[in-house]
Parts: C-alpha cells; sequence; structure tokens
C-alpha cells in the first residue's frame, strides 16, 4: 500500500475525498492486490457472510486474479469458517481469527441476543439452555431449530425457533460446509467451534480488544471511537482507546470530530483514481462505520442495510446491482444512483463484464451488462 505523503502528513483536517481514498487503499479496493485469500480475510478482519456466497464477489474485486476455489478451499480444509462476530452478525474469518475473536465478542452478542429475544424466551435460564445445547451441537453438525427441538420440552412455551436462535449466540459455533462453497448447496448446519477446529478458544483479554482496535484503524481508519463500536457492536472501549493513544496518531474531520490512526496507515493522494468496484451486499468497507458519509451519500444510508448489492464509482457508492444466470447467459443488471458519466459507463461496463466470468466462467450464449432508469 502507499505510505503517507508529507503534504498529508501536516494535515490536521481531513476532507471526505482523503478520508474515502484512505479507505479504498486499506479495503483492498483502491487496486486489486496479489496477496492469498487468508491473507486478505486477517487484513480485512474477516467479511460479512450473512448471505453465504457474498464474500467471494467481495474478494474478486479486492484479489488480482481471484477465482472462487480459492476460498471454497479454506472453507473445506477448516481454515476459514462463518461464525456470529461484530454487531452479531455472520462473518467469514480465517480459522486462527475466530478462535481469537470469538471470545472478545462473546459477551456483546449474549447482551444483543438477549435484548432482542427475551420477550419470546419467558422462562428459560441461558445457562441451563448452554448446558442442554451445547452437547447436541458437539455430537454432530446440526440446524439450530433441529437441536432446539431435541430440548424443547423444558420449555414448552417457548417456539424452538427462538430456542435455536438463543442457541447460535449462547454457544460459540460455526456454520459448516458445503454452507458457504462456491457451486455447492447446503442448509445452515452448525458444531462448535472447538470441535470443528480441534483447538480451543483463545480466552478474551484487554490485549485482544486492544489489537482488534489496531487491526480495525489499520483496515478503516482513521476513525472516530464512535466508528469502532459501530463496526465491532463493542462497547466499553475508551479504556482500550485510553490504553493505545499514545500510540496513535490523531486528525479532524470536516465536522471536528477526532479521527484516530495507526501511525502507518496509508493516506494517498485524495485525486488518485478509483476505479469501478463491485461490492458484495453488507460489505463492512460501507457497513464498518457510524459516518458512513466517505463512501456514500446520506440520502442513500438506507440501502446499507437492505442487502443492497453496492457499485462504487470514483470510490462511492453510486449504484446497485444484480446478476442473473439463466439459461446459459450471464447478465448483470446495474441501477445507477445518480446520472454516469460516458466514461464511467464504459470503465462500469468493463468491470462488470470482467465480474460476470466469475458466475459464467463459459456462458453459451454470452454476458449482457444493463442499466436501469435512475430510480
Amino acid at each position: 500500500m502507499s505510505g503517507v505523503g508529507d503534504s498529508v502528513i501536516a494535515m490536521s483536517v481531513l476532507d471526505r475525498r482523503t478520508l474515502n481514498r484512505a479507505l479504498l487503499a486499506r479495503q483492498l479496493l483502491l487496486q486489486r492486490h496479489d496477496m492469498p485469500v487468508a491473507d486478505a480475510l486477517e487484513h480485512l478482519v474477516g467479511l460479512q457472510a450473512q448471505e453465504p456466497l457474498e464474500p467471494y464477489v467481495g474478494l474478486w474485486s479486492r484479489l488480482a486474479g481471484f477465482r472462487p476455489p480459492a476460498l471454497a478451499e479454506l472453507l473445506l480444509s477448516r481454515q476459514a469458517v462463518r461464525t456470529l462476530l461484530m454487531r452479531r452478525t455472520l462473518h467469514l474469518v480465517t480459522a486462527r481469527d475466530c478462535r481469537t475473536l470469538r471470545p472478545v465478542h462473546q459477551a456483546m452478542l449474549v447482551s444483543r441476543m438477549w435484548s432482542t429475544l427475551r420477550r419470546v424466551l419467558p422462562g428459560v435460564d441461558l445457562d441451563e439452555l448452554t448446558r442442554l445445547g451445547r452437547p447436541l451441537f458437539e455430537e454432530r453438525p446440526r440446524m439450530l431449530t433441529e437441536a432446539a427441538r431435541v430440548i424443547a420440552d423444558r420449555w414448552p412455551d417457548v417456539e424452538p425457533r427462538w430456542l435455536g436462535d438463543a442457541l447460535s449466540t449462547l454457544v460459540p459455533l460455526v456454520q459448516v460446509p458445503p454452507r458457504g462453497v462456491w457451486g455447492a448447496r447446503g442448509a445452515a448446519y452448525n458444531t462448535t467451534i472447538e470441535q470443528w477446529l480441534g483447538r480451543p478458544l483463545e480466552p478474551a483479554s484487554p490485549d485482544a480488544v486492544d489489537a482488534l482496535v489496531l487491526r480495525y484503524l489499520a483496515a478503516y481508519g482513521p476513525a472516530s471511537s464512535a466508528d469502532i463500536r459501530a463496526w465491532s457492536g463493542l462497547s466499553g472501549l475508551r479504556e482500550s482507546v485510553r490504553r493505545l493513544r499514545p500510540s496513535l496518531r490523531t486528525f479532524r474531520d470536516e465536522r471536528g470530530r477526532e479521527l484516530l490512526d495507526v501511525p502507518d496507515g496509508a493516506l494517498p493522494d485524495p485525486e488518485t483514481p478509483a476505479p469501478p468496484r463491485f461490492l458484495p451486499a453488507f460489505d463492512n468497507a460501507v457497513l464498518g462505520f457510524d459516518d458512513r458519509s466517505r463512501v456514500i451519500d446520506t440520502e442513500h444510508r438506507g440501502l446499507s442495510v437492505t442487502g443492497a448489492r453496492f457499485l462504487l464509482v470514483d470510490g462511492r457508492v453510486a449504484g446497485t446491482w444484480a446478476v442473473a444466470a439463466d439459461d446459459g447467459a450471464a447478465t448483470l443488471r446495474i441501477t445507477p444512483l445518480r446520472p454516469l458519466t460516458t466514461a464511467e459507463r464504459d470503465a462500469v461496463v468493463a468491470e462488470g463484464e470482467s465480474l460476470l466470468t466469475m458466475f459464467e466462467p463459459e456462458p453459451r450464449s454470452g454476458r449482457t451488462v444493463t442499466f436501469s432508469p435512475i430510480p
């Protein structure tokens, strides 16, 4: 990645465009990088994976020459897993990060689960539910509701789906292949992290929280304390920031908010060209902030939680997209959110045609990129 220019170091205020180019560089979106998939996953601190195949698009847009089997093999060999982490959402992470990060997030996961489900879990003791549920997932991979039905007689007034939802948080689980494997189909079967990886989880500690904050800043910064909380879902980060502050550099954004950063974080020239990029649903490049204005206009912010797949043009969200592959033909439909210039449209079409090769490597009827009217 590029270093920090002297002209940028002298700046105390970073404008939105400078923050945008920093985000793109650190998210591997300013240019494609030649690095192993596992290294990319760890640099990004995982990829959102509620939709099991979306991470493939995220990696395709970031890594030179990426092909789906490279990630599928990591899942099949248990070097990468999908588990609940930041914000109680499924993330794809390396096995090493899973063992380290899940304990850091566990208390937050349980707290968020309980605040959401407490009304539908009357009389349920969470410790007892954990004690009864864990052995079921250790015995063999199970669907959440399947496991819940085995012990549902203990709480006859509670629907098994709510017991299963609670178990997904109380018991540290991973979803096992073929779920999440490109070209395969599989229901969401779960087993414990320890059973799947054959090693215990690492204990949570202040050092682990500090390391997580530094990794976030390296991949998303400069960013505010509110941004770190919004991305991670963790509370009580004040002490971590206090411990780390002597080793961090600070800036201000145009609103006057303090931005924290690692000393060697990339801050490219704000005029660095940014090629079009197709992002998967729920990509953290958009969701990973409290203030998302560096990448998406306020009027479109609501789209970021709907599962829309975003198109970046000049580094900012400029449209949504979807792919249909039927009868041997692959079609990419783009819905712009603003008018595109001829040059922008041509660049988007070229990038889109390349993207379609991942969905249909050898289409019988060709590949098509189409544009819908601006909403």
